[in-house]
């Protein structure tokens, strides 16, 4: 009895350790899911190292790249303290002011276009979108000329919406972005029933009072995508701010930076690193503080209307 018992144990141990079904799960689980955590590690890694490596340049004391290939190996707050001797703050205003004026311009005339198209019937209704939507496919580069001739001549006019005004580039970047947000936008205000209108229209209202106080409160969560994404896009830019602003007291952060590693001879990349970490502070802070809108911003427009 007892040796049929062990023999009936030590094998039903074996049959145990040697499971196929066991095995075939985890490779199962591996072919679907396990293979996503690598994965995901190569892509955290991409993504944050960079990060890690500017801030890294931004405390190290001797301002080159060079010195910062370990890690980390230097402290010292030099080059967020020399930023006080340059234009750094004056620069971080203006694109501030640039930004936020574009995404709230960006804002309203993205929602007032979509608006009208997914509301009114009009003549030319379907020709509109469609050719906002071919102007769209022209990359932004090819008017940089015309950009640049066009406000050259409004300057001779009105010097306000000319070269080296920041009106002027804010006007560019609402009406480089104006066909994109409206799209974005048709396609969430197709989503809100007909029937809130009608019912506002019974009872007396007009179609700015519909607009403002009940479509308007209902599309939040694009009204926060659109601002940020505008306010990131101008926030970022170089090429136009570059060609529209001449002066140094007029520039943004991404042009004036510029200037610091421009010349490969005197370099700062200390200085750069620095103002870089401080640049993105404002950036983070926005899109944290509207993180709770973006993903339904984004996914309620696909709803076809």
């Amino acid at each position: 009895m007892s040796t049929t018992t062990e023999l009936v144990t030590t094998g039903g141990r074996g049959s145990r350790s040697h499971n196929p079904r066991g095995a075939a799960r985890r490779i199962r689980w591996w072919a679907e899911v396990g293979w996503k955590y690598p994965a995901a590690l190569v892509v955290l890694f991409y993504a944050v190292f960079p990060l890690v490596y500017v801030l890294s340049a931004s405390f190290n004391p001797r301002g080159s790249l060079a010195g910062s290939s370990s890690l980390f190996s230097a402290f010292s707050l030099d080059n967020y303290a020399a930023l006080g001797d340059t234009h750094f703050w004056t620069w971080m205003g203006n694109t501030l002011y640039v930004g936020l004026a574009a995404a709230v311009g960006a804002v309203i005339m993205g929602a007032a276009g979509a608006y009208a198209f997914s509301r009114f019937r009009f003549t030319g209704r379907r020709v509109g979108l469609t050719a906002l939507l071919v102007i769209q496919m022209f990359p932004q580069a090819i008017a940089f000329v015309a950009v640049f001739l066009m406000l050259l001549a409004i300057g001779e006019v009105v010097p306000a919406l000319g070269i080296n005004s920041r009106i002027a580039l804010i006007c560019i970047y609402l009406g480089g972005a104006l066909g994109a947000n409206t799209f974005l936008m048709y396609g969430f205000f197709n989503s809100i029933p007909r029937d809130l209108d009608e019912s506002a229209k019974i009872d007396g209202a007009t179609h700015a009072q519909i607009f403002w106080r009940i479509i308007m409160p209902l599309v939040t969560p694009i009204l926060a995508v659109v601002g940020l994404l505008a306010f990131i896009s101008s926030f970022g830019d170089f090429i136009l701010a570059k060609i529209v602003l001449t002066s140094e007291e007029n520039w943004t952060l991404a042009v004036g930076m510029y200037q610091w590693v421009s010349n490969q001879l005197t370099s700062r990349w200390g200085l750069f690193a620095a103002g870089a970490v401080l640049a993105s502070i404002p950036v983070l802070a926005l899109f944290l503080s509207l993180q709770r809108y973006i993903v339904g911003g984004l996914t309620a427009g696909s709803v076809k209307g």
